[in-house]
């Protein structure tokens, strides 16, 4: 017994020693793609002398982040996944599942290690445009896999040994019974197309990650086609986030966390909750302001959630409101702010759709506004008078820091709406594309909260480096394996099989069917997958078919991006709605009567965006998008 402790002791520690070390990686190269990108720009801008080779170093360095990032969340459980239906199955075969997921997540990983690492052996030599050792790319991303592999393989060895076995044992069988089907009967053997929709619903539906059951699709298709090398898997992987384009999801998922820092956060929230906290349902107000607030700064969902909801969940319940109509209030307001700039997904859309980022992020701005405005105008005809809430108070809504006087409050507000116009003017002028707007909204962040407010330390600043790194890894290699699987989708023509049925029944139907029929599919497909997941492989199928119907694709892609925030945050698979309920510590069965009325009013919301495209066209033609 002593030498199994003094063991499992000394294994703990090498890997807290890993952690470590993986999250010191992660961060540094953030911290390095922040100096290459603000560098590039004022040399480029203040003395004319661009650098050639920023661009591909700011790539790598992304892709090395992102896997090192994407390690460290899964060393510490982050990766989401479904887990409502794992939950009704007995206690066993929920005991058997989870060490088949988690011996799926070590094979998984391993081999993107293998093939990334051999993938960086057979491009040596070989040189990016700007005369850059190409293989500097995939070594980093092979060695950020390594560790991967490594934390998997100590959540396998925490498991009962016993269920590892039964596990190991359910996957043999599994592969067993396809080889003996193939070799005895090869002619009734599902296609490879097929096998893989399987592969990625069972596990899917049985708690996988969402990032492992999107990779292990493309594995199946490749593993049982058996014409493709493992390296194509690797590089389609690293091609879906070699893109300087996405660089802008960690440096604005950094900045939402440094205004958590810095005080930025808790400094808007406040001043909202003064203003307004006489109003009737005062607090709910406050809680969607500070989500359209927040929304236009750090563009990371999870990270507005966060902010608004630790400061306000509380709040809440001071004020003897149901806690679980809070998160659900919550919740439906991060889905109106998927569309106020610069959110991820609105990236994310015009990266994989070759949209303008700058059109999205204005087109995106009336729906918001509408959709604000209801939820809203719900807060107060529902809500509770101070009357009726005593505690809902001014007085007890300056209990969250009731240290700040107001004008520190207002040079907070200030700050912060500073940021919001430099996003915007920098999109207007042109004077810097969408990534290097957001590494100027990351050093904007730093000097306010280290020289203005002075409470930004070099600790919580390297804290923050650490979450924005490990939260965008978590998203950037779900993107990777989207990519991967949209790879095997294109091979099987399925875009364009997709494309020829949407036309033949929006031609027989009508426009407004195909309409419905995209947003049906992105309401299910947001729910059981995150949303970047779900854009990357339903934007370019259903974005081409659009434009050939005569819609605008900056109003389709608005459409697109609220139906899929609709099903991320829809019960009873949201993951979104699940990642509310632990910030507000609130069971997700008290939020579902509650969510389901705020959703019906979004969606009905949703149906007049769709049908009323001037909400969505009339402001970036006013720009010039």
């Amino acid at each position: 017994m002593t030498a199994a402790v003094s063991l499992s002791g000394g294994r703990h520690g090498s890997i807290a020693l890993l952690l470590r070390v993986s999250d010191a990686i992660a961060a540094i190269l953030l911290a390095a793609d922040l100096v290459v990108v603000c560098g590039s720009v004022l040399l480029r801008f203040c003395f004319n002398a661009p650098v050639e080779w920023s661009d591909d170093v700011a790539r790598g360095l992304m892709v090395g982040s992102a896997f090192f990032g994407a390690a460290s969340a899964l060393a510490r459980g982050e990766n989401v996944g479904v887990s409502f239906f794992r939950d009704l199955a007995p206690v066993r075969l929920r005991a058997l599942v989870d060490a088949a997921s988690a011996l799926l997540v070590v094979l998984i990983s391993a081999y993107v290690a293998y093939n990334a690492i051999k993938l960086g052996s057979l491009t040596a030599g070989q040189t990016t445009g700007s005369g850059l050792p190409l293989e500097l790319t995939f070594y980093p991303m092979g060695v950020g896999a390594l560790f991967m592999t490594v934390f998997a393989i100590d959540h396998l060895c925490a498991r009962p040994l016993p269920d590892i076995v039964r596990g190991l044992v359910a996957i043999a069988i599994v592969t067993g019974l396809y080889l003996g089907w193939d070799y005895l009967s090869p002619a009734t053997v599902p296609s490879a197309g097929t096998l893989m929709l399987i592969g990625f619903f069972a596990t899917l539906f049985g708690g996988l990650p969402i990032g492992f059951a999107l990779a292990l699709a493309a594995l199946i298709f490749i593993w049982v086609e058996g014409a493709l090398p493992g390296v194509i898997f690797a590089q389609q992987m690293a091609r879906g986030i070699d893109n300087f384009v996405l660089l802008a999801i960690p440096f604005f998922i950094l900045v939402g966390y440094l205004m958590e820092a810095n005080g930025m956060s808790v400094r808007l929230i406040e001043l909202l909750q003064r203003g307004v906290g006489r109003m009737r349902g005062g607090l709910n107000v406050v809680m969607v302001a500070s989500m359209v607030l927040f929304s236009g700064i750090s563009g990371s969902k999870m990270a507005d959630v966060a902010a608004v909801g630790s400061v306000l969940i509380p709040a809440a319940r001071r004020s003897k409101q149901n806690p679980g109509g809070a998160v659900a209030l919550l919740a439906a307001s991060a889905v109106m702010a998927e569309t106020i700039p610069p959110c991820i997904n609105l990236i994310i859309l015009g990266f994989v759709a070759n949209l303008s980022i700058g059109g999205l992020f204005v087109a995106g701005l009336l729906p918001a506004a509408l959709m604000a405005l209801v939820l809203i105008a719900v807060s107060i005809i529902f809500g509770k008078t101070p009357a009726e809430s005593p505690a809902e108070t001014p007085a007890d809504a300056a209990d969250i820091e009731p240290q700040i006087p107001v004008s520190g409050l207002w040079s907070g507000a200030i700050a912060s709406f500073g940021l919001i116009f430099m996003i915007f003017f920098g999109f207007k002028s042109g004077f810097a594309t969408a990534t290097e707007i957001s590494a100027f909204a990351v050093a904007y962040a730093l000097v306010v909260g280290s020289v203005v407010f002075r409470e930004l330390s070099f600790t919580s600043a390297a804290h923050s480096f650490v979450q924005g790194a490990t939260r965008a890894g978590l998203v950037l290699f779900i993107v990777a394996a989207a990519q991967s699987l949209a790879f095997t989708l294109t091979l099987q023509q399925v875009p364009h099989a997709v494309g020829d049925f949407m036309l033949g029944l929006s031609k027989t139907s009508g426009t407004w069917l195909f309409i419905l029929l995209a947003i049906g599919v992105l309401i299910v497909m947001g729910s059981v997958l995150e949303g970047a997941a779900a854009l990357i492989i339903f934007g370019p199928l259903l974005l081409p078919v659009a434009v050939q119907l005569g819609i605008d694709p900056l109003h389709f892609g608005v459409v697109l991006v609220i139906a899929m925030g609709i099903g991320l945050f829809a019960p009873p698979l949201g993951l979104g709605l699940y990642g509310a309920c632990l910030i507000g510590n609130v069971p997700i069965e008290q939020t579902v009567k509650p969510i389901m009325g705020y959703l019906g009013l979004l969606f009905l919301c949703l149906l007049v965006i769709a049908f009323v495209p001037w909400l969505s066209t009339a402001l970036p033609r006013a720009f010039g998008y």
